[in-house]
Parts: structure tokens; sequence; C-alpha cells
């Protein structure tokens, strides 16, 4: 049997947003910014997509900006955060220890040029506290960036609450809700939302292609150069078949969000509920502030690695943590973040479920984990050290 677990990495695109996109490659390919009819179908198709999305996360169609994903909208956002605090003398951005890399990146280039960043803790449970917010907020904030759910463990952050204080405070807040877009409920006005980054191909659109919410009133700062598209914020012709893939798709997401997170709990509910019986394994993350989708587990005693090589010989693709992490030999941050010693961050295994994924797979995955992990400890020296008593139980 083959199964695909690795939903947070990327979903395969959808039936309804390969029929939306075909005529945008084969029939209206015109260039959106060309004056003739031709072009202005295309420029049509392309606004369209605009309200759609909007219209999915309770925005203002001219609040969005297409990019390339989620990792160019991050990137966007935080500069244009940061360029602005600092025409107003304000140079301190606040985050968390366990977001993506397209934040922590952007954030340590920051650094360099100046800006004071502040890493909040995310506690064991992999939750911010607001009132760790509150504390670190400074007269010289001009920024404070939370993912919405995290892309590893799946936990959610009180965005809603992050917001208001925000709002109150009179300080920019971006949300990275790439692993939410599509899976989860988002009201950028009920959630004073200030920015907010999408991406496609986590909700079954093709990949290459994202969304940046911007407020009104924020000014962006360019970071690709080149031309008036995307009312001048954002340089290059726009991917008009591959946003108007991602626009069906978020609808279709958005409208069966209901059914569809009624069919992935049950699964991924059983996955924990069976894995946790495998001895010396550990749950990472609250499951009471939780994504549909996402299960994250360490097991002690094994290496990441070679739990996804023998799963993938049985027929499951899974991962360790985040795919643009996957070449890494070192532990997952988030893992670290919430308090992991290195040597049970290893030993991680992140599954991914969605609504194509059927109860059988899920059964199929509870028989191979616990023989992989079984097979995997009794050729481990570390484990026979661990079963002798040579060194203690770290779970």
């Amino acid at each position: 049997m083959f199964v695909y677990a690795d939903n947070a990495a990327t979903t395969s695109v959808s039936k309804t947003a390969l029929e939306a996109m075909l005529p945008y490659l084969t029939e209206e390919f015109g260039n959106p910014s060309s004056l003739y009819a031709f072009g202005q179908r295309a420029k049509e198709g392309l606004e369209q997509a605009r309200e759609d999305i909007a219209r999915c996360i309770n925005a203002d169609a001219r609040e969005i900006y297409f990019t390339s994903g989620g990792s160019e909208a991050d990137n966007q956002a935080i500069i244009s955060a940061a360029r602005l605090g600092a025409r107003k003398g304000k140079k301190h951005i606040i985050s968390t220890a366990f977001e993506h890399h397209a934040v922590l990146h952007t954030l340590k280039k920051l650094e360099k040029e100046g800006f004071e960043i502040t890493l909040l803790d995310v506690h064991a449970d992999g939750v911010v506290r607001l009132e760790d917010v509150e504390k670190a907020i400074r007269e010289d904030t001009a920024l404070v960036t939370v993912m919405f759910a995290n892309n590893e463990i799946g936990t959610v952050q009180p965005i809603t609450e992050i917001g208001a204080l925000c709002r109150e405070k009179k300080i920019p807040f971006h949300t990275d809700a790439v692993q939410a877009a599509g899976h989860m409920p988002i009201d950028v006005k009920a959630m004073n939302i200030d920015m907010l980054s999408m991406s496609g191909h986590k909700f079954h659109a093709p990949k290459g292609v994202g969304v940046l919410y911007c407020r009104r009133g924020i000014p962006l700062t360019n970071v690709i150069e080149g031309g008036a598209q995307e009312r001048g914020r954002r340089g290059g012709t726009e991917n008009v078949a591959g946003i108007v893939a991602m626009a069906a798709a978020l609808k279709e997401s958005c409208e069966h969000m209901e059914e569809n997170t009624a069919k992935i709990i049950p699964m991924r509910d059983k996955l924990f509920a069976e894995l946790s019986k495998i001895p010396h394994s550990k749950i990472n993350g609250s499951l009471e502030h939780h994504v549909p989708g996402t299960v994250n587990m360490c097991f002690e005693g094994i290496e990441g690695e070679s739990l996804l090589l023998m799963l993938d010989d049985r027929g499951v693709c899974a991962s360790s943590g985040s795919a643009c992490t996957s070449g890494s030999l070192d532990p997952s941050h988030v893992l670290l973040a919430i308090g992991l010693p290195h040597e049970v961050a290893h030993g991680s295994l992140r599954l991914s479920i969605g609504e194509y994924n059927t109860m059988e797979q899920i059964d199929h995955i509870i028989e191979v984990v616990p023989q992989v992990v079984d097979y995997l400890r009794n050729m481990s020296p570390v484990w026979d050290e661990l079963q002798k008593g040579e060194r203690p139980h770290l779970i």
C-alpha cells in the first residue's frame, strides 16, 4: 500500500484547481499587463482570483498581493515592516524561536543591519504565551511576527489575542499562515492581522505561487524590482494560471473545511492513540491547540532519517520536520525550541494527513511504524545501552 502522509510539505493539485488553471495555459495565455483584449481577459482572471482569495480571509481585494510562495511573502512582509519602523526610529522585532526559516533567516539578515530581534519561548507545549508577547513589547518595537500554526508540530498560536494586543499598541502584526490557510478559519479583520502569508501548494494548488495580505495603509517595500505589476509592489509577470488555480483551491478548501476537518481529526487521533503505545515515545506539542492533520512524535533510541527511509520502503511518505531542512543532519530547531534534548529530537517523525487519506491508510501506518521502530532499536547501540541501564531514558 502507498500512503502519502507528508501534506505539510506539499499537497497534490486538486481536480478543481487543475481545471481552473488549464484554460490559462492553453487558451487564455495572454500577458495580463497587455492592453489588447486578449491580455485583458487574462487580467480579468487574475483580478477575479484576487477577489476570491480576499473573500476567503475577509480582506479587501486591493490588500492581496501575489508572490511566488510563502517564503517570498514572509520576506516582503517582515522587510516592509522593518523599513517602516526604521524610518520612525524603531528597530526592534518580536518573533518566536520556532518560526519557519523564511522568517528566522530574514530576521537574522535584519539583525546584521542593526535591528534587535527578540525570539520568544514557545514552552513545552509549543504555544507562545500572550503575556510573553506583552512583556517583550517596547517603545521601539516595529513588528510582531508569530506563525499561525507550526509547520512541524502543528500547534496553533493565540493569533486573535496577539493581534488585538498589537492593534492596541499600534504595532504591525504579521503571521505566517502557510500551514493554516485552507485548513483553519481565517478572518484578518476579526483576528486583527495586518499582514499574512500563505502558499498555494499547501492546500492543493500548484507549487510556486503564494499570497501576501497587507492591510491598507501599511506601505510595502519591494523585494523584487522590475515592473509595475501588483500595483508596483512586486515586479514580474504574474503566474496567472497558478494564481487562478490557487484561488480555486483555496475557495474549495474553505467551502469544505468543516467536512474535511471532521474526516481528518479521527484519523489523526487514531495515529496519536496507537503510536503512543510504542514504549518510550512522545507526542510533541499541545493537542488542545492543534491543526487537524499534523502528527509529530519522537521515538527514543533511533534516528529519524533511518526511520523515514524504512517507512518509504514500506510505502509510507513522511518526514522528520520541515521539508525545507530535510537535507540537514541537525535536529529540528522546532523540537529544540520546545525543550527536547538533541538525542530525543533526532528521533522525530512527522505525519501530516489530509482529506484524501483514508482510515485504511492510517491502519497501514499504525502497522508499519512500530515494526520499523523495533527493528531500528534492535540494531542500535544507544538503545542497547538504554535497555541495560547504562544511560537513563529521556522519554
